[in-house]
């Protein structure tokens, strides 16, 4: 049995379901021998959760919604015991009106929205949650190619995801005498439920498909893996960096012609 992240404890944000990016990572840590801790956002979420911890053979289940100041205070204290090696953040959000109409139209508390929840959650949980990694360890994210170049119908998501990967780099900065690192993963688009929210998805995997070097998309489990690289030792001299996992996609300019 692989042992890659053994004695090694993370905590993932942003469980939905099993076909969500976090689960695809929680996979490949079990497998490697992490001990796993999810949460969840409110009662509507619990019971699924609790069934996809299962699942994974997770320690524990707990409570967070981390716009919620005093649900991030009750997720630390819950964790005051615990010894922390990685924390998983796979959290965003944008009304889906706000992906859906032109860019220009974005509303005030659409694009305030976004911000708070995919970008400065990351700063949030990482003030929070450095602490109980007394001896260093891994803070990831995932991210989009949205963040730098212009994606049709993802709109104020990618401008949030650009703010999200400045404050990789930022925190990563800040808490590298911890011997804390901070990374982003750059995903190619998968089919998650979050993404059935962008107008014409279908098309974006058709054409990543047709022009990425490896002409296909990308598969969650590849994911996962990088995500136990970065998790790792073998991750240890890594840090402030976006490493894209789409199948070579962002690479390419112009599609040769036939």
């Amino acid at each position: 049995m692989a042992t890659l992240l053994a004695g090694k404890t993370a905590i993932i944000l942003g469980v939905a379901n099993k076909w969500s990016i976090a689960y695809a990572i929680a996979e490949s840590y079990r497998r490697e021998g992490a001990r796993v801790i999810l949460t969840y956002q409110g009662e509507r979420q619990k019971g699924t959760v609790e069934d996809l911890a299962k699942d994974l053979g997770a320690d524990r289940v707990l409570n967070c919604d981390v716009t919620k100041p005093e649900e991030l205070a009750a997720l630390v204290e819950a964790l005051s015991n615990e010894k922390l090696d990685i924390v998983v953040h796979s959290i965003a959000f944008a009304n889906r009106e706000d992906l859906s109409r032109p860019f220009i139209e974005t509303s005030r508390d659409g694009f305030l929205l976004a911000h708070e929840v995919s970008a400065y959650s990351l700063i949030s949980v990482s003030n929070a949650l450095a602490p109980l990694m007394a001896h260093g360890g891994s803070i990831l994210t995932l991210t989009y190619l949205g963040a730098v170049r212009v994606i049709p119908n993802y709109n104020v998501m990618g401008v949030a995801k650009a703010a999200l990967e400045a404050s990789v780099r930022y925190l990563a900065s800040d808490l590298g005498a911890k011997n804390i690192r901070v990374n982003a993963i750059s995903a190619g688009p998968i089919k998650t439920a979050s993404a059935r929210g962008i107008k014409d998805f279908s098309k974006v995997l058709d054409g990543v498909a047709a022009v990425a070097p490896l002409q296909r998309n990308t598969d969650p489990a590849e994911v996962g893996d990088t995500a136990v690289f970065l998790g790792s030792d073998l991750g240890r001299g890594v840090t402030g960096n976006v490493i894209y996992v789409d199948a070579g996609f962002q690479i390419m300019g112009l599609q040769a012609p036939e």
